[in-house]
């Protein structure tokens, strides 16, 4: 919502951003400062900012959000934390400055030591593993290898947090992207595993018990002993037996938004005029020839095309052009553009508005006049999708884009398992409800994870949004299938 302002620039003392900070901080510093440590409670220290010396656009900025902290109790030890591209940029007077890396590098003790003499050294993360992409490998960071670092972490007698020590998952809408490095931003996976010491299910692995070895010389106590594990579950495959296509699920959405111009996602009169943050938007308009598409690079992140309602075609980062046959008559042409997820580290935070960010063009002419739908995908939408009376049996071919539904029945208290969509091609899964996440053929991630606490006993509904290919049934496992591997450099 703060991209609703076309000057917005994220991370400065621009007005728009500071009055949001200020907003949040005296909301957020309520509920924390009762907790610091001189009020009795646990926390010791506080975090200024994340790697802004990656960003450092705004010399004024570092101290505008330590005041906003003092000015609201927060009287423990200060913080910043960096990486080796914003050592020397991040810091701010009065916290202390700590690092971030995988591997040691005896540059970075000397640099801590060198601009904090007779202080404390830490490392704020040692990274575990690394962010997977779709399209890319698993990355893995070696057990022994990573241990080896840690330990000599622990001879230069530093401070460590390891990042992440419980990965987890992205579930919904919330994977995020990469840019850096990039020629175009891309999607990260649903996982959010990260070769951490616990799975993304919270299995301990041998990174877990390595650390564990590693670190008990350091309490005078032996370490309690480890919980025991959730039990899983293989489900038999869930066979699908109701579709309703995209068409047909648009009056759930909402109304339409009417435009002469092309609308982003954040600018879109919806959510009490507060825009759509994620999931996709339907974007119609009419022709009356064919000819070359372009997108002039406006579509964020990727745009399925129509004709007619029949696929013609993607556009994205790469393909910014799509052939339309000729054909006499009106034709009614849509993009269903997706946010694949905003970048969440880089200097191209401020330009991460998505759906159709420009115009674009038909034989170099402008479309206007555009019906606009927004399939943010939430949970109300979802609810009213699934109790509707609109669906149609299996026994007719599914129409992509389509919805489709099945009903997974629990016999007693539900346990962890492990979702797989082989034959499926792209789209995201919802439980009771509730968006699980994103899946894609061409991974890696092969599964997604399920909680258990996700199901409940007796019935559970199952509903699978599909842009273009589903098998008809969805099959379970009792572990995790993240693909091809690849270790981290």
């Amino acid at each position: 919502w703060l991209l609703r302002d076309k000057n917005m620039k994220l991370r400065t003392t621009y007005l728009g951003f500071t009055e949001a900070v200020d907003s949040f901080f005296h909301q957020l510093m309520k509920r924390v400062v009762p907790y610091t440590h001189s009020n009795g409670g646990p926390i010791i220290a506080v975090q200024v900012e994340n790697e802004y010396g990656s960003y450092a656009k705004d010399t004024e900025y570092m101290s505008f959000i330590k005041e906003a902290l003092l000015s609201r109790g927060i009287t423990e030890l200060l913080l910043t934390s960096d990486n080796q591209n914003g050592w020397t940029l991040g810091g701010v007077n009065g916290a202390l400055e700590t690092i971030n890396l995988q591997k040691m590098n005896p540059a970075v003790i000397n640099y801590l030591e060198e601009i904090q003499p007779q202080r404390p050294k830490m490392v704020m993360e040692l990274w575990s593993g690394w962010f997977d992409l779709w399209g890319g490998l698993h990355h893995l960071f070696p057990a022994e290898d990573m241990v080896a670092v840690v330990n000599g972490i622990m001879q230069q007698e530093m401070s460590i947090n390891l990042y992440m020590f419980h990965g987890g998952t992205n579930f919904g809408f919330m994977n995020g992207a990469a840019a850096v490095g990039l020629p175009a931003p891309k999607p990260m996976v649903t996982s959010y595993d990260y070769d951490a010491p616990l799975s993304e299910a919270g299995d301990y692995t041998t990174k877990y018990h390595l650390l564990r070895k590693l670190f008990s010389p350091y309490h005078t106590q032996p370490l309690p002993e480890v919980p025991l594990l959730r039990r899983r579950s293989a489900h038999q495959p869930l066979v699908l037996m109701q579709h309703l296509s995209l068409w047909d699920s648009l009056p759930f959405t909402g109304k339409p938004y009417r435009s002469s111009t092309p609308v982003n996602m954040e600018n879109l009169p919806v959510n009490n005029n507060n825009g759509q943050s994620y999931g996709y938007t339907l974007y119609e308009t009419t022709i009356t020839s064919g000819g070359t598409l372009h997108s002039m690079n406006n579509i964020r992140d990727r745009a399925l095309v129509f004709l007619n309602k029949h696929f013609v075609g993607v556009l994205d980062y790469t393909t910014l052009e799509l052939p339309l046959l000729e054909e006499k008559g009106e034709r009614t042409l849509s993009l269903l553009v997706e946010n694949c997820g905003r970048v969440n580290y880089g200097i191209t935070l401020d330009e991460q508005r998505k759906g159709l960010v420009g115009d674009i063009t038909l034989n170099k002419k402008l479309l206007r006049d555009f019906i606009i739908h927004s399939l943010d995908m939430k949970a109300d939408f979802v609810n009213r999708l699934q109790s509707s009376g609109h669906w149609k049996s299996l026994r007719h071919r599914p129409a992509f884009p389509a919805f489709l539904q099945a009903k997974l029945y629990m016999d007693g208290t539900p346990t962890d398992t492990f979702l797989k969509l082989p034959g499926w091609s792209k789209g995201v899964v919802f439980i009771n409800g509730k968006n699980l996440g994103r899946y894609c053929s061409i991974g890696p991630q092969q599964t997604l994870y399920l909680p258990g606490p996700w199901l409940h006993k007796g019935t559970n509904q199952v509903m699978v949004f599909e842009e273009q290919e589903a098998d008809g049934k969805i099959q379970f496992a009792s572990g995790p299938d993240y693909g091809m591997t690849v270790d981290v450099q």
